[in-house]
C-alpha cells in the first residue's frame, strides 16, 4: 500500500505560553532529547510511509533545524522523502494557511504528483507510538471512506477535545469539537487515513466556497454521505500543547516505566535528531533519582523527578526537583529549583532559589536569574 503522510505542524500552540514565544508546538523539547514531532513522524516511517509533508507556518525555524533533509528518520530518499510545505508567495498573492483544509489544498501538488493511493494525516504535536498498519487494515475491512483515530474519553476533559458519537458498528454519527456538552464517550485523536482521490474531491468543494477547516468543513460536513469509521486507539495519547500543566504531565509520565517502555520500546523506536555527545556524567558529589538525564549533561549535585535534557551542566550543592531542564542550560553552585520548566540556555546563578507553586515556573530562552 502507498501512503502519502501529512503533518499538520503549522500551530503555535498559545496554551504553552512563553514555551512558544519562539517555536511551533511540534517543535517542543520532550523527554530529554525529542521533539514532539518526533513521535507522528517515526510511527509514520515505522508504518511503511516513504513519504511525508510537513504542513507549518508558525515560526518553523526550530522545527526546520530540527527536521533538516530527514536523514534520521531515513527520509532522505531519491524517491519520495521529507517535504517542509511553507505558506508562500506568488503572482497571484500571498496568503497565510486560512486553516488545516486550506493549508492542504495550497499544496495539492503533492496530492497530484505522487504516485501514492492514500493519505494519512497526523498531528505535529501528539504524543503515542503506534503502527498505522492496523488502521490500514480497519480501514479496508470496514470499507470505510474516511477513518478517524479516536479513543475513550475517560481521562481527559472533553471541553478541551472534540469528541465522538458512533453507532454499534463504528460508524461516527456525530461530531462536536471542545463543547461542554460531549457528543459522546470517544475522543478525536486527529489522524485521517484516506483515499487520496476522494480528498482532493472533498478539497475541491471546500475550499474554494471559503471553507477552510478539514474537521469542520471536509469530515463532519460529510458524515451523512461518507462512511466515516472510528478506530479505537487504547495506548498513551497526549496532546502536548493543551496547557503548560499538560506538557509539564508528559515529561514527568515518561518516568512512569510502564509509559516509557510503550512509547520507547514495545512498538518500536522512535526516532530523533542525533548529536555526536558523550554519555551523562554524574561526579561524585551528584545524585540521580527517578529522572531522565540526556547525553552531554554533567550532574554534580542532586536531581530528583525531573527531565534534564542534553548538554545540561548542575553544579555541586545545587538542587533540581520536580523540574524540566532543557539543552544547554546551567544550574550553578548552591541553587535550588523546584516546579519549574528551563528553556535552552538558560542559567541560574549561584544560591538562587526558585520554586513555581500551582503552575511551574517558566523561564525563557537565554535568561539569566
Amino acid at each position: 500500500m502507498k501512503v502519502l503522510g501529512l503533518i499538520l505542524a503549522g500551530d503555535k500552540g498559545k496554551a504553552l505560553d512563553k514555551l512558544t514565544k519562539k517555536r511551533a508546538s511540534a517543535a517542543m523539547p520532550v523527554g530529554g532529547k525529542y521533539r514532539a514531532i518526533d513521535f507522528t513522524l517515526s510511527n509514520m516511517v515505522r508504518s511503511g510511509v516513504r513519504k511525508v509533508g510537513v504542513i507549518t507556518q508558525y515560526n518553523p525555524r526550530s522545527l526546520m533545524d530540527h527536521l533538516g533533509s530527514g536523514r534520521d528518520w531515513d527520509l532522505d530518499r531519491k524517491h519520495g522523502g521529507l517535504y517542509i510545505l511553507q505558506p508562500y508567495a506568488d503572482e497571484e498573492g500571498m496568503y497565510w494557511y486560512r486553516g488545516t483544509a486550506d493549508a492542504i489544498f495550497q499544496n495539492m501538488t503533492i496530492l497530484k504528483r505522487g504516485n501514492e493511493d492514500y493519505v494519512l494525516i497526523g498531528s505535529g504535536d501528539h504524543i503515542y507510538n503506534f503502527d498505522f498498519n492496523a488502521l490500514y487494515d480497519y480501514h479496508m475491512i470496514s470499507m470505510a471512506d474516511i477513518t478517524v483515530m479516536t479513543k475513550s474519553s475517560k481521562e481527559y476533559n472533553t471541553s478541551l477535545y472534540g469528541t465522538i458519537k458512533t453507532d454499534e458498528e463504528g460508524r461516527i454519527l456525530q461530531i462536536k469539537e471542545k463543547s461542554e456538552k460531549p457528543a459522546g464517550d470517544l475522543i478525536n485523536l486527529g489522524v485521517y487515513f484516506m483515499n487520496k482521490k476522494l480528498l482532493m474531491d472533498l478539497l475541491y468543494a471546500s475550499v474554494p466556497n471559503e471553507k477552510y477547516d478539514f474537521l469542520n468543513d471536509v469530515v463532519i460536513s460529510n458524515l451523512k454521505v461518507l462512511r466515516v469509521m472510528s478506530y479505537k486507539f487504547t495506548g498513551y495519547w497526549k496532546n502536548i500543547k493543551k496547557s503548560v500543566q499538560e506538557y509539564k504531565r508528559i515529561n514527568m509520565d515518561m518516568l512512569d516505566s510502564d509509559i516509557s517502555t510503550e512509547l520507547f520500546y514495545e512498538n518500536g523506536r522512535i526516532f530523533t535528531k542525533l548529536k555526536d555527545l558523550a554519555p551523562p556524567k554524574v561526579t561524585p558529589t551528584g545524585s540521580v533519582e527517578n529522572s531522565i538525564v540526556a547525553d552531554g549533561s554533567i550532574i554534580s549535585g542532586r536531581v530528583r523527578n525531573s527531565v534534564i535534557f542534553r548538554n545540561v551542566q548542575i553544579k555541586s550543592g545545587a538542587m533540581v526537583e520536580d523540574s524540566i531542564v532543557m539543552e544547554g542550560s546551567i544550574i550553578e553552585e548552591g541553587a535550588k529549583i523546584f516546579n519549574c520548566i528551563l528553556d535552552k540556555n538558560v542559567t541560574i546563578r549561584s544560591e538562587r532559589t526558585y520554586k513555581g507553586y500551582e503552575e511551574p515556573l517558566i523561564f525563557e530562552k537565554w535568561q539569566v536569574v
